[in-house]
């Protein structure tokens, strides 16, 4: 392509404005080459332009560059004063108190520390972390310092090239319900108006550093956030377990080990390549560990040392996975998100008392809701991500597939992988006593409520205007069955409350079958595909042997790759 005029304009308007040298001197090299006839730069100037980067329920997030549909100094600026003129005039709050984290990608400090600024400049009070840290702890700093509002400049698992723009609200800003919390409609959307009503970021007013609005979260806080999660633990409980813990280049490592080692969980080996934050991520093609190799160099060291299991943190440490050897396989695998969240509801309803609502996410098991129920808890299911999950009704646990937990809703109101990890060694440190095996309480869950399977289908497109299309040929033509059964029930759950689901509106559709399989389809809120959630159920004899249980995991398995082929080829038809 070629470079229009108009575009030319754009960007020379940008470089005018943006207060930070590094972008500006990148689009002035990318105008350069796009000028000298260069397909390849004016293709990116017109991505960079293409859109302003969408302030959302999960704030800002993508990848890093000049233009206003990157992350960069000038787009962090425009947010920050967004976010300040929202507190003071649409909430109409005095000094608002808004706590602000960070981790260790490339220029996360930077936009921290200039929405630091920015915000005490316009009438807040601010407390900036001293130093990179977990994204839970900022999540639990809004809630211990009745903050009015937090940001976290973060892009969790996202690839290096990225980083993000996490508010949650809290203080006076909030219901009680909603403190702590990642944000919510109205909010996000009276966010993104005050955002697109500031006017040039060279007229945004940028306080000193010095100046007494802006002070400082050290290490009490961390001490604070390690005593409330590390009080989780049973003190009596067994501790004998060997851990292998990654961090997959992140924050995670320090607050993980401090938290497992003063909890009594001393037999922890890291993963040294993987241990100290590192913004490129050089061992891994994509930071998340759900993601195939991500965890790779952890089972090697697992397997060197003999470990009992391998739990791994995202490199904002809020989402937390485990690794055991499964005795069907008689090899190491990881657990399914929606396995590690029924193992910590099931372990948290037994072993600690736990009442209150057990919630999901409406894509992840429904295997939560029968031992739920079976103990006599209230379970709920919520539209996906942890800002609803979060607001179930007397929330005692949460968990989305996307291994996201929350262990201590009263302490981090928001899926907290540090708080779960605490949980998962003592969950590992309990079989290892009674000779058991976490995969052997999952086996015992089947027996008493059936056997829940669950996997998930992404279907990747390369335009994204082909989405709606695909979601409203699947309402206006649903199959009449799945893998051979028929289909019971269509919610459309774009109805919300209208329907049957009692939620909120949402794009997606959820079949189900007479043999309970169920499917969850709906648009990816940040990439360009489509992504369907699977289960299967199969009733489990309540004598049924680990051999039978596990030819059963083995056809639940095959059915579910069945019904991938019968979703790929009705979605994406030749």
């Amino acid at each position: 392509m070629t470079l229009t005029e108009a575009l030319r304009g754009r960007a020379r308007d940008w470089i005018a404005d943006d207060p930070d040298p590094g972008t500006r001197a990148a689009l002035e090299q990318l105008l350069e080459h796009a000028e000298a006839g260069e397909e390849e730069a004016a293709a990116e100037i017109a991505d960079a332009f293409s859109a302003d980067l969408e302030f959302g329920t999960a704030g800002l997030r993508g990848r890093m560059g000049p233009g206003p549909h990157r992350m960069n100094l000038a787009v962090v600026s425009r947010a920050a004063r967004g976010l300040a003129d929202h507190l003071r005039h649409d909430l109409d709050l005095a000094e608002p108190l808004v706590v602000i984290g960070y981790d260790a990608r490339h220029r996360s400090e930077d936009f921290a520390r200039r929405s630091a600024g920015i915000l005490a400049a316009a009438g807040c009070r601010v407390r900036l972390l001293e130093r990179s840290g977990p994204t839970p702890l900022i999540a639990f700093a809004v809630r211990h310092l009745e903050a009015d509002a937090g940001i976290v400049v973060t892009a969790s698992h996202n690839p290096p090239a990225d980083n993000g723009y996490k508010v949650y609200l809290g203080g006076r800003a909030v219901p009680a319900d909603g403190r702590g919390v990642q944000i919510v409609p109205p909010s996000d959307a009276q966010i993104a108006a005050r955002i697109a009503a500031v006017g040039p970021v060279a007229g945004i007013p940028v306080a000193a550093p010095s100046t007494d609005r802006i002070g400082t979260l050290g290490e009490e806080l961390r001490e604070e956030y390690l005593a409330a999660i590390c009080a989780l633990p049973d003190p009596d409980g067994p501790r004998e377990v060997r851990i292998v813990h990654t961090a997959l280049h992140g924050v995670g490592t320090e607050p993980a080990l401090a938290a497992l080692h003063r909890s009594g969980f001393v037999d922890v080996h890291p993963v040294a390549k993987q241990a100290d934050p590192d913004p490129d991520f050089p061992t891994v093609a994509f930071p998340n560990p759900e993601e195939p190799g991500a965890i790779d160099l952890a089972l090697e060291l697992a397997r060197s040392v003999e470990a009992d299991v391998v739990i791994a943190n995202d490199p904002d440490a809020d989402r937390c996975a485990a690794a055991v050897v499964d005795p069907h396989l008689g090899a190491w695998r990881m657990l399914t998100g929606d396995e590690l969240g029924v193992l910590l509801g099931d372990h948290l309803l037994r072993r600690h008392d736990r009442r209150g609502t057990m919630a999901r996410s409406i894509v992840s098991s429904r295997w939560l809701d029968r031992i739920a129920r079976a103990a006599g808890a209230e379970a709920a299911a919520t539209l996906t991500g942890f800002k609803w999950i979060a607001r179930a009704p007397g929330l005692g646990f949460g968990y989305e597939e996307a291994i996201g937990y929350c262990v201590l809703p009263e302490v981090v109101r928001d899926k907290d992988g540090l708080s779960a990890a605490l949980m998962v060694a003592e969950m590992a440190a309990r079989a290892r006593a009674a000779g058991t095996t976490l995969v052997d309480r999952l086996d015992e869950l089947a027996r008493a409520h059936g056997l829940f399977s669950t996997a998930q289908l992404s279907l990747r497109v390369e335009d994204l205007s082909r989405l709606p299309a695909m979601m409203e040929r699947l309402r206006t033509a649903p199959p009449a069955e799945l893998v051979g059964s028929e289909i019971l029930a269509v919610q459309d759950l774009a109805q919300g409350s209208v329907g049957t689901t009692g939620l909120p509106p949402t794009d997606g559709l959820l079949l189900r079958s007479a043999d309970d399989t169920r499917v969850v389809v709906r648009p990816s809120g940040t990439e360009p595909k489509l992504k369907c959630y699977l289960e299967v159920v199969s009733p489990v004899p309540e004598r049924a042997g680990a051999e039978e249980i596990g030819a059963m995991r083995r056809r639940a398995a095959a059915r579910l790759e069945a019904l991938q082929d019968e979703l790929r080829a009705l979605l994406l038809p030749a």
